[in-house]
């Protein structure tokens, strides 16, 4: 993917964590004011002669950042990415994992997909869409809540098994939950139990490869596995999706939050680049967000995560 850009400024209020930097030669800032950075792309996609401008700043509101992601998809989807993931903090724009209560979180990942989904979805492909949540009780909370009356299929990855209380599940045979004319599979945050993301990878492998179909994983937490919080040694099969699923996917929208030191925000929208985002403050000017540098199109998510590690990968 060839890019191009150039640095162009809008007013508005960008969201990030509050971190303390060093001065950099890039930052743009006028007192008072908050302003949005954003890159214009120019970007040749899948190496075709078409392009696309391309003009991403960070949401300022979920209706902003659901909009976003939806065009990103359409791009991903037309530049034939089978396998996508979406991942957003849910707690608030700035706010990074754990900030929120896992339950409350879960939940409004719920009204979140159902809002992308209205976005994304025409009518006539509703019947073809089959949405995953991480088992039936998720499925029939949301049916009674954000998808009342939505023809959306809703499906479950795993189910209890007599030793729920012991962190045990049944996994579901993906090859008995899918439909031949389902097009669509949207993955709801396989996160709350270990054997879901294994699941997901079983449904990618059976029911996507040497197909047209195409799979989201929205919100699926995956940096807990790029990070190595499930150690290896224990969980083998968890961290050999890093080798054999994760490649094969595409980041087309992406928002992670670091706070103290080295805080900032790691924010990407396909087609366009990596951008870590920071704010800047001292005794002379306000609070400032603006671009602290655009990452290379090569760049692919360390295994391990700090906007100062992002920093320095990106000048190696």
């Amino acid at each position: 993917m060839a890019l191009s850009y150039t640095t162009t400024m809008a007013s508005s209020l960008l969201p990030a964590a509050t971190p303390a930097l060093p001065n950099k030669k890039r930052f743009w800032m006028k007192k008072e004011d908050l302003f949005r950075i954003a890159s214009k792309l120019t970007v040749s996609r899948n190496g075709r002669g078409s392009s696309v401008e391309y003009d991403v700043p960070f949401p300022r509101d979920y209706e902003e950042l659901l909009d976003q992601a939806k065009k990103a998809t359409e791009f991903a989807w037309e530049d034939n990415k089978q396998l996508m993931e979406i991942e957003f903090p849910t707690a608030g724009l700035e706010s990074v994992p754990g900030d929120g209560e896992g339950g409350i979180e879960m939940t409004g990942s719920i009204q979140l997909i159902r809002e992308f989904c209205d976005r994304f979805v025409s009518p006539e492909k509703t019947t073809r869409t089959r949405i995953f949540f991480p088992e039936a009780n998720e499925v029939k909370f949301a049916r009674q809540s954000a998808f009342e009356g939505s023809s959306l299929k809703l499906d479950y990855l795993t189910k209890p098994s007599f030793f729920e209380d012991f962190g045990f599940v049944e996994k579901v045979k993906m090859k008995d939950r899918v439909k031949p004319e389902d097009e669509l599979f949207l993955v709801a945050y396989p996160y709350f139990n270990v054997n879901e993301m294994l699941v997901v990878e079983e449904l990618y492998k059976e029911a996507v490869v040497e197909t047209a179909r195409k799979l989201i994983i929205f919100n699926g937490e995956l940096d807990r596995i790029r990070s190595g919080y499930y150690p290896s040694f224990f969980y083998p099969k968890l961290a050999s999706l890093l080798k054999t699923l994760f490649p094969m996917m595409e980041t087309v929208y992406y928002i992670h939050n670091f706070k103290g030191r080295s805080g900032g925000t790691l924010f990407r929208c396909y087609p366009g680049p990596w951008k870590v985002l920071r704010k800047f403050e001292n005794s002379v000017y306000t609070s400032k967000v603006c671009i602290f540098m655009t990452l290379a199109a090569s760049f692919t998510l360390p295994p391990t995560f700090s906007a100062s590690s992002i920093e320095e990968a990106s000048l190696k």
